[in-house]
């Protein structure tokens, strides 16, 4: 069951639109669909909230500490809540996947990603899940931190958008625990209708 629903990003308007920030869309995304709003608190480092999905408790965070320290907002209120890291959602930005696309994974290696680096080094663990935004990759490696760091092009944002909106419906199945049904829906390029619940 997950517990706590992090976006990866970097705050302020300058990086707002840039490919890093795709975890910082879907978090906005989903607070929209459950019809919360996130408000900065200073005791986790960044901008959250506590709302219900289904009868359960849920946190949304969006860590203000930028990408590279991450894990400094996480990991401290996922410990005062009590919050297992396999408990734990974090949606990224992945290179490795094209726009469009996205994939679910719990643990593995963070494969160069600051943000996830950080996740690790403060959790003490790399056992939570990922859903991992496709943003595609400029095909050189020395271009990466250009390329993360940069608007998309309109058709690779309309992509991502797309694929966040289709992601947003396996929300329910992943708060619940139905892993493998989340992960066939997320999987699958045309999902249901089935957004998540408003909050009760």
């Amino acid at each position: 069951m997950i517990k706590l629903f992090v976006g990866l990003g970097n705050p302020g308007p300058e990086y707002e639109d840039t490919r890093h920030n795709a975890g910082f869309w879907w978090i906005d995304a989903l607070a929209d669909t459950l019809g919360v709003r996130l408000a900065y608190d200073k005791a986790w480092q960044g901008q959250c909230v506590r709302t219900t999905l289904q009868g359960q408790v849920v946190w949304l965070l969006k860590p203000q500490t930028f990408m590279n320290l991450s894990g400094r907002s996480v990991a401290p209120l996922a410990r005062f809540f009590k919050i297992t890291p396999q408990e734990i959602l974090v949606a990224h930005d992945e290179l490795d996947i094209v726009p469009g696309q996205v994939k679910l994974k719990r643990g593995g290696s963070h494969a160069g990603h600051n943000g996830l680096r950080d996740i690790h080094d403060q959790l003490g663990t790399d056992d939570y899940w990922r859903l991992r935004l496709g943003i595609g990759h400029p095909g050189v490696k020395s271009e990466v931190v250009n390329w993360v760091l940069k608007k998309p092009r309109l058709e690779d944002r309309q992509a991502i958008d797309m694929c966040i909106e289709r992601s947003l419906k396996a929300v329910p199945l992943l708060q619940s625990g139905e892993v493998a049904k989340a992960t066939m829906l997320l999987h699958t390029r045309s999902a249901p209708e089935n957004p998540p619940g408003k909050p009760t």
